[in-house]
């Protein structure tokens, strides 16, 4: 797609990296267009004042300066590529008003479609500003210590491996654990969640958060030019390139139009020659070429999409491309996972039942032995479990994950699996079944052993909900959206949180595939968004009118899967998300009606001389620039009741 002047719109640039802007006092893109006006203002004083010829060179110096910004440019792309683009109808217009004697109307032709231009440009400069921004959080310098030496090196020399040194006030350099030290940071910035959050040694801190009060060591988990903050970066650009479906809805009607406006043109100027004075159907034919330019059409999805994207990054939501971004305007049913959405990610181990004559800590160590190759925040509840015991030293080979149903490999050369009690090949023996049922009752997710095809144990794991998992789901209601639980986990665990929850439509006890199969199904009645975080949630993802991973801790195949990313843990971005997407789609409606409006009315009025070059030119451009004010909007983020 080109905007007006014909040049790529900026929405089509290739991501890459992002340039500082002068100052618009000193750009001059910027200095052009206002020079040109100025020249067409004292020509309009000088002729007001009798001053003839004065006035000409005036105008002329504005038609000339305004020109020089797209006029140049524009015969040059037509020559090498043969394709009209909106630069050129008023590139065709000015030179016509010129030949007709009418230097007054193209010298404001020029100055209004090069302020207009020079506006749109500098919208879509402001719109990824926030890409700078976050870009920013990372320092320039990093305190590492490697081996017994400590230097300032560039961040982005930093090594997986290297100690950082992270002062009170920092902020750090790149993803790591803290290895020394225990206080808090404070990552609002990413994660637009504001209560700082403590950490300790072996937690996890990302790049571009600042340090509290406690000085921190912090081994790199990523190279300091590759990292969380870099890949939010990777995403938001690659979203501001790809089109959203009404961008291009606006591209397909923009790209014939020019030519068909050229043709139309002609015809006026053909046929009312013919007919009548051809001076007046040929000044007619250039105002037409004016009256039917799709600019606004052109920029005004681009410019509000490129807005809306980059103002929700700013607020811990990352959306991977525009047509992802107006799908989430639309957005009426979401579907939850449970564990490590809902719930609080720090699930602990209440209980462990071994077959009679069975030893509880043998079974903790073997479940611990696979689950330590699992991300699952069931897994890291057993491996903490057992660690703490001190059993958490078996090894496990041939470790397979079995999304959805656990963990199989061999321990101490037995074929051992840990899983769901209900999909584990094993049956469950009939003493444990009692205790099954006791455990799933008071709430808690029961994970079961298997050894060389015998239970052996149970182990049952608690896993809280979110504090503020109510509340985001209350505004999801009280905003029309509904809402449905979808996890792998019993009925009556996930019943009694879904109550906790506020949440009636409770659908448990489903396999990956079966997740899908829901979220289809709940598609089929209006367009739903599914949040997860693991590898069981990846199909239930990709079937979704709009997959949602939880970033901070999401598994590679939800993120991969999923149309949006929150950098956080927090809920409630969900109902701000979708009401950030529902406003933006709200503004995108408004300029598509504006922009087709002017295509409509505009042509009519020029082709029977209700308004002229000048009146046209000023009603025209003037739309575009409402346009783009109007786009803008999007780049303010509300807060979570907006």
């Amino acid at each position: 797609m080109t905007c007006g002047c014909g040049e790529p719109c900026a929405a089509d640039a290739p991501a890459g990296p992002i340039e500082e802007h002068p100052a618009w006092y000193r750009d001059r893109a910027i200095l052009v267009p206002v020079a040109s006006g100025a020249a067409l203002l004292a020509g309009l004083l000088l002729d007001w004042a009798g001053a003839s010829i004065p006035a000409q060179v005036a105008y002329w110096a504005a038609l000339l300066l305004g020109g020089s910004t797209f006029i140049p440019g524009t015969l040059r792309r037509f020559v090498k590529d043969l394709k009209p683009g909106v630069g050129l109808l008023m590139t065709i217009s000015a030179i016509g008003a010129v030949a007709l004697g009418h230097v007054a109307e193209a010298a404001m032709l020029a100055f209004l479609f090069s302020i207009a231009e020079a506006l749109e440009d500098r919208a879509m400069d402001r719109a990824r500003a926030g890409l700078r921004g976050l870009l920013e959080l990372v320092p320039d310098t990093a305190e590492v210590r490697r081996g017994l030496l400590t230097r300032t090196i560039p961040a982005a020399e930093i090594a997986v491996g290297d100690t950082l040194l992270v002062r009170p006030g920092d902020r750090i350099a790149t993803d790591g654990v803290v290895r020394s030290g225990a206080g808090s940071v404070d990552a609002s910035a990413i994660t637009g969640e504001s209560i700082p959050v403590a950490v300790a040694p072996g937690d996890e801190v990302r790049a571009g958060s600042i340090n509290g009060s406690a000085a921190l060591e912090v081994e790199a988990a990523n190279p300091g030019a590759d990292n969380s903050l870099t890949a939010i970066v990777a995403l938001v650009e690659q979203a501001q390139a790809e089109k959203g479906e009404r961008a291009r809805m606006a591209d397909r009607l923009a790209r014939p139009l020019v030519p068909a406006v050229i043709v139309v043109a002609l015809a006026v100027a053909i046929l009312g020659s013919i007919l009548g004075d051809p001076a007046v159907w040929v000044t007619r034919a250039l105002v037409v070429l004016v009256a039917a330019s799709p600019c606004a059409l052109a920029i005004s999805v681009p410019v509000t999409v490129i807005s809306g994207i980059g103002a929700a990054s700013r607020f811990g939501v990352i959306v991977k491309s525009g047509a992802a971004f107006e799908r989430l305007g639309g957005i009426r049913h979401i579907g939850l996972d449970k564990t490590g959405t809902l719930t609080a990610n720090r699930p602990a181990v209440e209980r462990v039942r071994p077959v009679a004559g069975g030893d509880p800590d043998r079974v903790l160590a073997l479940a611990a032995a696979l689950e330590r190759r699992s991300s699952h925040p069931l897994a890291t509840a057993i491996v903490a479990a057992a660690d703490a015991a001190g059993v958490g030293d078996l090894v496990a080979d041939e470790v397979e994950e079995r999304p959805g149903t656990g963990v199989a490999g061999v321990v101490d050369g037995a074929a051992v699996e840990v899983g769901n009690p209900r999909h584990l090949a094993a049956g469950l023996p009939a003493e444990l079944a009692g205790e099954l049922d006791e455990l799933e009752a008071a709430g808690m997710t029961v994970v079961a052993l298997s050894v060389d095809g015998a239970v052996a144990g149970v182990i049952g794991v608690r896993d809280n909900l979110r504090a503020e998992a109510a509340e985001a789901v209350a505004a999801l209601r009280a905003a029309g959206i509904g809402v449905t639980m979808l996890t792998g986990d019993n009925a009556a665990a996930a019943a009694a949180l879904g109550a906790e929850a506020g949440i009636d439509d409770v659908r448990a006890g489903l396999r990956p595939e079966e997740k899908s199969t829901a979220v289809r199904e709940l598609s089929g009645a209006s367009p739903t968004a599914m949040i997860g975080d693991g590898v069981n949630d990846a199909p239930a993802l990709a079937a979704a009118e709009v997959g949602i991973a939880m970033g901070a801790a999401g598994s590679d195949a939800a993120i991969e899967s999923a149309d949006v990313a929150f950098t956080g843990h927090d809920l409630r971005l969900i109902p701000r998300a979708l009401a950030h997407a529902r406003r933006c789609r709200t503004i995108i409606t408004q300029n598509l009606v504006l922009s087709a409006l002017i295509v409509i009315v505009l042509p009519p009025l020029a082709v029977t001389g209700v308004l002229g070059l000048g009146g046209i030119v000023l009603i025209h451009e003037a739309a575009e620039v409402l346009v783009i004010i109007n786009g803008l909007r999007a780049a303010r983020a509300r807060g979570a009741a907006a």
